[in-house]
């Protein structure tokens, strides 16, 4: 039997990336410095110091990494690689790649790992390309004077953060405030905006620290 049969799947199917020069040097979320080339990554859960092994499906090619950070805070991403590791995957020219995650050894739940954790989950998530192609900021969008809209505010990997999120909108008297499952994560809105409106409620939103709104036409 290979190892592989003996660790824990933890993750299957799942989309990575990874970081590298514009964080080198920085410090990661345990307080070391990134250095992109060791074998390291980026998870917004997992206790420091787990190992992980991260299988690309699309060249079968293996690589073990160490969490010392936080993220990624994309939507639909599970993992941040360094920059070594991707090399070791063979994705640098892809940019991201899909694999299968198992658990190689567990690192010791810590009060640091738990707290940064908790953070991390608090994070919205930035839109994939892919999706923000489909939705514009409401500078670039030409809007419809009696067309709906809906405003995405934040993407949430856990529902109950993006129902705090919602909450605070709220608080802060804006009306039609929404939140959508989207596959694994919670997206938090201000929905059935007319055309309009749009301008002034994304302007009122930023000026109350609500930003990187994207706009979408609702469908019919």
């Amino acid at each position: 039997m290979s190892e592989a049969f003996c660790l824990e799947l933890y993750k299957d199917k799942v989309v990575v990336s990874y970081y590298a020069e514009k964080f080198h040097g920085r410090k990661t979320a345990n307080g070391e410095r990134f250095n992109m080339y060791d074998m390291t990554c980026a998870h917004k859960t997992l206790p420091f110091n787990t190992i992980i092994r991260v299988t690309n499906y699309a060249n079968g090619k293996s690589v073990d990494v160490r969490v010392n950070d936080r993220g990624p805070f994309v939507a639909g991403r599970e993992v941040d690689l360094s920059k070594g590791a991707a090399v070791k995957l063979g994705m640098i020219k892809t940019g991201t790649a899909k694999v299968k995650i198992h658990i190689v050894k567990m690192g010791p739940n810590t009060k640091q790992s738990a707290v940064s954790a908790a953070k991390a989950q608090k994070i919205p998530l930035t839109p994939s390309k892919g999706t923000a192609a489909k939705s514009q900021s409401a500078k670039k969008l030409v809007l419809k004077s009696g067309q709906l809209y809906d405003i995405q505010l934040g993407s949430f990997s856990d529902e109950n953060n993006a129902r705090e999120y919602a909450r605070k909108i709220l608080k802060a008297k804006f009306k039609n405030v929404a939140i959508q499952k989207s596959g694994s994560n919670t997206k938090v809105l201000v929905i059935k905006v007319d055309g309009k409106d749009v301008p002034s409620i994304v302007e009122r939103l930023e000026l109350k620290g609500f930003k990187n709104a994207l706009v979408k036409e609702r469908k019919k």
